[in-house]
């Protein structure tokens, strides 16, 4: 859509979808929202990750989403998935900031990035006012966006867990550092028993990380714990500007942070307790390929170099 018809279309789009934005931001304590994505005709699915990018194509972003476009196009994904700080210093002021169209829409214009974007909120989104990216109005403007607070992913082979993870960092509301953080309604974080083949959570923060932020207490405290109680394959996560894989000392998780969309190389190196695998401090971004008894990731940076590769695979037992 052309900049001088974004604000006539959004009031269009805005009237029609009143009510389905209604029903999308109210709250279930019942069970997450489900979605559902169709995988290939050989039974896979490829996608691609990426974290911390909106700044209107500064610091490099622009750049990544060049590579993102290349690398899509090669392995022909299904979809992308954004880890969250979607839209830099401060969120969105609304439905009509044109920082949605300067940071998206202009940016990711590849054909093989033409695919729906799942995304999460970061605590940056949280500054301003978050419920504009959980609008359906936006998806008139771009139809690529789709954001909610926490949801399922359903693609057959893989069940994707979608959690807002800012509301259980403490420090956010109780010392906000003259930020105001717009939080609205309860999250419920529970995942519900899935018989797909693989299981992987997708939030903001950090569980485990070296870098700048390291490890997020809360997230130790009540989300990892349920992981772990349902076997969750993979963490995938923002929040920290690089990118990482860690493989926990307790568990088959894998701790996958993907958040080098943009401003990266931080300089900061922390030591993890468990099993530190790859850690690039710059920008880039991330693959997963999926099929039933296979998984693989990929890193890259800013130029589409492969930085790491790990493949995990699993044998498959029929449900009694």
């Amino acid at each position: 859509m052309a900049r001088h018809g974004f604000s006539c279309g959004i009031m269009a789009v805005a009237l029609v979808l009143s009510l389905v934005y209604s029903s999308l931001v109210v709250p279930s304590s019942a069970e997450l929202q489900k979605l559902e994505h169709s995988i290939k005709d050989d039974g896979s699915l490829s996608l691609l990750v990426v974290g911390d990018w909106g700044r209107k194509g500064a610091y490099n972003q622009t750049h990544v989403a060049a590579q993102m476009g290349k690398i899509g196009k090669e392995l022909n994904i299904d979809f992308v998935v954004s880890t969250g700080d979607n839209f830099y210093e401060n969120g969105l002021t609304g439905i009509t900031d044109e920082a949605f169209e300067d940071s998206f829409t202009n940016i990711y214009t590849a054909e093989s990035l033409q695919k729906q974007w799942y995304s999460v909120l970061g605590n940056h989104d949280y500054r301003g006012d978050v419920l504009a990216q959980l609008s359906p109005v936006l998806q008139g403007v771009d139809s690529r966006w789709l954001c909610l607070r926490s949801f399922v992913l359903n693609a057959e082979i893989v069940d994707f867990f979608f959690v807002d993870t800012t509301p259980f960092v403490d420090h956010y509301w109780i010392d906000t550092e003259g930020h105001h953080y717009d939080w609205r309604g309860d999250l419920d974080s529970a995942l519900e028993a899935s018989r797909a083949a693989w299981k992987v959570v997708v939030g903001h923060h950090t569980i485990r990380s070296v870098s700048i932020h390291g490890d997020t207490k809360e997230l130790h405290a009540s989300l990892l714990p349920v992981l772990k109680a349902h076997g969750v394959d993979l963490y995938v996560n923002g929040h920290d500007h690089c990118l990482e894989h860690i493989s926990s000392d307790d568990s088959p998780i894998q701790y996958l942070t993907s958040g080098g969309g943009s401003k990266s190389w931080r300089g900061v190196f922390n030591p993890s307790s468990d099993k530190l695998r790859f850690f690039y401090d710059g920008q880039g971004f991330m693959s997963l390929q999926l099929t039933k008894t296979a998984a693989d990731v990929v890193f890259y940076d800013a130029f589409g170099s492969v930085l790491h590769r790990w493949r995990v695979t699993k044998e498959l037992h029929s449900s009694i």
